[in-house]
């Protein structure tokens, strides 16, 4: 099982220190997340963390195609991928707080589709069109790899048609994954391609402290979060969620807030959705607990979990923790 995370860049020292715990412990991947208004530009961050690592992946987890045009994005992540000696690679989504919080709205399946073929034909040294720009860059000498960020059926189908990879963002339980796994195989069955050829990575929300109650009194921020990802504003039932919970879901879709803070703590706690939430989107709690959730994610069909620590209780100490308690034993 591969284990790889992705943060929030608040700080340089932060950047660094999460990089070098990265390598120390043998995390497969590290991802800098593109959040305008809540952290430090992903580009510069990103280049840091490959400045400051070694052996682990470097992955934009993730960026959108309209903050930046998506011909910006392919040479970036080929800059970085020189920086890094070949470890880049390109998360694309829909955009969340990385919009919304410059006013933007989010991407279509089908802009998210067209945006991901037209930079994997950069990224191959040939020239491509998007809408009315044209781009070309003949510079490139090796391709990052192309990851599409999806929760929901058509994105996610997208994702298996055009992406080399996918972070799914549906939950850690098995009919989760089996859910969105699901949908990726099906957009791939239909573009002709392999499902094996696809690496999916199944997202989640990790916060490991020695005082449990820290990691779980801090974690419902991100749970907020998250789930404004997972859950829709319609077709709950197709959602995976039971029938009990779906009014108070949509009422933290409403209300939480893509700039989290201790309101979405208590929010979540207030509509009675933590315990519910924690199981589908989180592993959290002190190291055993951790481990006991990791390994439950594994049995349920997880084979690669990429896992936020960005509003963990301590970054830095809970992937120390993780790495030194749990990866091992996965």
């Amino acid at each position: 099982m591969e284990v790889g995370f992705f943060f929030w860049p608040y700080t340089l020292e932060l950047c660094e220190r999460l990089a070098e715990r990265a390598d120390r412990y043998g995390y497969a991947m590290i991802g800098v997340a593109d959040t305008p208004g809540n952290a430090m530009d992903p580009w510069v961050s990103a280049t840091v963390v490959a400045r400051a690592s070694q052996r682990t992946r470097v992955a934009l987890c993730v960026t959108n195609l309209l903050t930046r045009h998506p011909a910006v994005s392919a040479a970036a992540i080929v800059s970085l991928d020189h920086v890094s000696n070949g470890r880049a690679v390109l998360g694309i989504g829909a955009g969340h707080s990385g919009t919304k919080n410059v006013g933007l709205p989010k991407s279509r399946a089908k802009d998210l589709a067209e945006g991901v073929t037209f930079i994997k034909t950069l990224l191959k040294g040939q020239p491509a069109s998007l809408g009315t720009a044209t781009a070309h860059l003949p510079w490139i000498k090796r391709a990052p790899p192309v990851f599409l960020a999806a929760s929901h059926p058509q994105p996610l189908q997208a994702a298996g048609r055009t992406a080399d990879g996918a972070f799914a963002n549906f939950g850690l339980a098995a009919e989760n994954i089996a859910a969105s796994e699901q949908q990726i195989y099906a957009g791939a069955k239909a573009a002709g391609r392999a499902p094996e050829d696809l690496e999916i990575w199944q997202i989640g929300a990790l916060d490991c402290n020695e005082d449990r109650d820290a990691a779980r009194g801090k974690v419902g921020a991100m749970l907020a979060f998250l789930a404004g990802y997972v859950i829709g504003d319609k077709n709950l039932e197709t959602r995976g969620v039971p029938e009990p919970l779906r009014a108070s879901l949509l009422e933290l879709r409403q209300r939480y807030s893509t700039r989290p803070g201790e309101a979405d703590i208590k929010l979540v706690e207030e509509l009675g959705l933590f315990d519910y939430l924690s199981r589908r989107l989180a592993i959290c709690g002190n190291p055993q607990d951790c481990l006991e959730q990791a390994l439950a994610a594994k049995a349920a069909g997880a084979k690669r979990l990429m896992l936020t620590v960005s509003l963990a209780s301590d970054p830095v100490r809970t992937v120390e923790l993780f790495g030194e308690h749990v990866l091992p034993k996965l």
